[in-house]
């Protein structure tokens, strides 16, 4: 279960770093979609990491 919560925290980590790098330039995190904004990068990643971090939260209440 030690790893499913190290992951967790790594993709909550790693789609953070997509967010902030995504909010500066849009086209570098959605360069398959026709249309590239802000609105789309925040619902996608940040919808990933929040997801992400609260998987990460419940493994560590429920098991510790």
């Amino acid at each position: 279960m030690n790893f499913v919560q190290q992951l967790s925290l790594y993709i909550s980590i790693t789609a953070f770093v997509f967010l902030i790098l995504g909010l500066y330039k849009p086209w570098i995190m959605l360069w398959w979609e026709d249309v590239q904004n802000r609105r789309k990068v925040i619902r996608l990643y940040g919808s990933i990491a929040s997801v992400a971090y609260l998987a990460h939260w419940i493994i560590v209440l429920l098991y510790t």
